[in-house]
């Protein structure tokens, strides 16, 4: 029936059945468990928003082993406990109600417990040697390094016993699968590796050697489970860092392994924020790299070995991208969880034809906002999080229906039409201009801004097929709004690009950045860009890409470009772009062929420039908005998004959703 017949064909394996190919990664579970790490109300709560949305699979992340050795995050789950059998089952009947197959991720994160997190002792490994992540907290803490230190046998044998015990646990609570977490440098991962694995004996030296431990945990846990229960293996096809395992290596590893897993889940990357950053960017790809950058890895795993059974993760965004993959042969399985935070119900929405309700991740800033201390966890979904307010994902509907105008088709102006409508009201949105987006249209000009071209197609979509009115190169004014008699008016008319006051401002070839990037206005082969943020260093990056020298001018001596979750790509790119980034130096005046600068010590400089792009900021329309304030009784109008407060998409999509969910 759908259109993605390879994404929802179902399959069984050693009898446990999958209804669709879409599995949910293992997200980190800060939020998962109680003190003593079990599974909470909550936390079933939380993740039957996932169940209830369609994925075949839903896998929980980071579940430690023995959390008295292996602990890097609060709230972990603890599967050492025979007392977590009780609350696991909460989760797999939940997950079984919705025909979904509920899954721990099993780990043991070997180097990366910080040695505060259990008694002050160095961690246990593969070998003793001391990590970057541990030299960088220890000068943080003040102290010295501690390094790891190496299990001998009988440890080794104790460990693996206790992944054979967790995976014990994961069946008595009604689960039919589990997942053994061999990647991203964890410990399993530490044995395998050719950088951090000294030893001399059996478990150390040649491929073989340090595969062993790997080999025998899998023996161990199916030892532990018998042969109606199915064993998925979560690996890094490449680790990225210099020194450690690559495809290749990591190919004739999954030799090793392959007869004793059933499903082989395909990923990249180490998990090392303390150490190496660069390295953690293939878990959580950014912004600026490639979509499905782990399908080339998974598909040379396919035609090394035809028969073992793939799933791959890695910036795949819907269940189109996942039918082409499927289809081509590179995976039979694909595994998505930002998505998914996105978009809970995404599965079934691709199933049921409403691929136009989809909202797209933007791979932006969740992981460095998914933590206790804030509530917006999500920048396109408001909903994320809020389980006990919304258990199905959706607003109640308001008491008495309304008449509501929503002038302006942006963020702010899209979400408000989308949670009115939840709410029951009858929803006219103005938009002056010809095309849905706000200042998204202005955003998606560098090549690399794939994501956010995804979001304003998204934006577009829904205001075509949502239901409510929608007029397009339409100007609101307060006589057509107030002749309509509207009990609402949400002024959603965004901001406006700031031009400094400087001499020479008024030049033609004095430009708003993303006009210039996105060719609306002529550009020269000089081009100075003022303002090193976000939007200034995007549009600098792309004209460098077209070929055109380009100098940056900041004036603060300090930019935060880690904002979005880009992990210093965008400096990184800079350089690789051969842009000057003029850091702590201020615009001073516009010349015809040049511009003159200063910097904090009086220092001037004159900078050659036939084209000046301007990304200093944007002021809220507010003046704009307050046109329509006695438009409609004086209660029922708002000013919402970048008209009322200069923002990013996070915060205008969370003042509408506040505002409209009670209205």
């Amino acid at each position: 029936m759908s259109n993605y017949p390879h994404v929802y064909d179902p399959f069984v394996i050693r009898g446990v059945v999958f209804k669709n190919r879409l599995q949910q990664a293992p997200p980190g579970c800060f939020f998962a468990g109680d003190e003593r790490g079990f599974v909470t109300d909550d936390f079933v709560a939380r993740f039957r928003q996932y169940a209830r949305g369609g994925a075949a699979v839903c896998t929980v992340g980071n579940c430690t082993i023995d959390i008295t050795e292996s602990s890097d995050e609060d709230g972990q789950l603890q599967i050492s406990d025979p007392a977590c059998v009780l609350p696991l089952k909460r989760f797999a009947e939940m997950c079984a109600v919705y025909g979904a197959q509920g899954s721990l991720e099993l780990t043991h994160n070997g180097k990366d417990t910080a040695p505060e997190r259990i008694g002050g002792l160095g961690a246990w490994s593969c070998s003793s040697f001391v990590t970057k992540a541990e030299e960088n907290r220890a000068k943080l803490l003040g102290r010295a390094p501690i390094p790891t230190r190496e299990m001998d046998r009988e440890h080794i044998r104790a460990t693996m016993e206790k992944y054979a015990r967790a995976a014990r646990f994961c069946k008595e609570a009604g689960m039919k699968m589990c997942m053994i977490h061999g990647a991203h440098g964890n410990l399993i991962a530490q044995f395998a590796s050719p950088l951090y694995n000294r030893r001399t004996d059996e478990y150390g030296g040649s491929l073989e050697n340090r595969a062993r431990f790997a080999c025998e945990v899998l023996d161990a846990v199916r030892a532990a489970v018998g042969e109606d229960f199915v064993i998925e293996y979560r690996l890094s096809a490449d680790e990225i860092a210099p020194e450690q395992m690559h495809l290749d290596e990591t190919i004739r590893f999954i030799g090793c392994i392959k007869d004793k897993i059933d499903i082989l889940h395909v990923s990249a990357g180490l998990h090392d924020l303390w150490g190496e950053p660069v390295y953690m960017r293939w878990l959580m790809s950014n912004y600026t790299m490639p979509q499905k950058l782990n399908v080339p890895f998974a598909a040379a795993i396919k035609r090394a070995y035809p028969e073992l059974f793939v799933s791959v993760v890695g910036a795949i965004k819907d269940p189109a991208m996942a039918e082409e993959i499927i289809a081509s042969g590179a995976a039979d399985m694909v595994a998505m969880n930002r998505p998914l935070h996105a978009d809970f119900d995404m599965p079934k929405k691709y199933a049921e034809g409403r691929e136009w309700e989809h909202m797209p991740c933007l791979r932006c800033q969740c992981f460095r906002l998914a933590s206790p201390h804030t509530a917006k966890l999500c920048s396109v979904n408001p909903m994320w999080g809020r389980y006990a307010e919304y258990p199905e994902g959706v607003l109640p509907r308001a008491p008495v229906r309304k008449k509501v105008a929503v002038v302006g088709g942006g963020p702010a102006g899209i979400e408000a039409v989308k949670d009115l409508l939840q709410r029951g009201h009858e929803v006219t949105l103005y938009e002056k201009r010809g095309e849905i987006g706000g200042r998204v249209l202005d955003a998606v000009g560098a090549p690399f801004k794939t994501d956010l071209r995804d979001y304003l197609k998204y934006l577009q979509a829904f205001a075509a097929h949502c239901g409510a009115r929608v007029l397009l190169n339409t100007e609101a004014t307060p006589e057509l709004l107030a002749a309509e008699g509207y009990d609402v008016i949400l002024a959603c008319v965004g901001a406006e690009p700031v031009i400094l006051p400087v001499p020479g401002a008024e030049k033609p070839h004095v430009h708003w950045a993303p006009d210039a990037e996105l060719g609306r206005v002529p550009c020269g082969g000089e081009v100075v860009v003022v303002g090193g943020g976000h939007v200034g260093t995007e549009a600098s990056l792309t004209l460098a890409m077209e070929g055109k020298r380009v100098t940056v001018l900041e004036m603060a001596e300090k930019v935060d470009l880690m904002k979005n979750g880009s992990f210093g790509d965008l400096e990184r790119m800079s350089a690789e772009q051969g842009i000057t980034r003029l850091l702590g130096w201020r615009l001073l005046e516009i010349g015809d062929r040049e511009v003159l600068a200063e910097n904090a010590a009086g220092e001037q400089r004159t900078i050659p420039a036939d084209t000046v792009l301007m990304a200093v900021g944007l002021r809220p329309r507010a003046e704009d908005a307050l046109r329509f304030a006695h438009a409609c009784p004086e209660s029922g109008f708002y000013i919402v998004g970048d008209a009322a407060a200069s923002g990013d998409i996070r915060d205008a999509v969370f003042q509408a959703f506040e505002l409209c969910r009670g209205i």
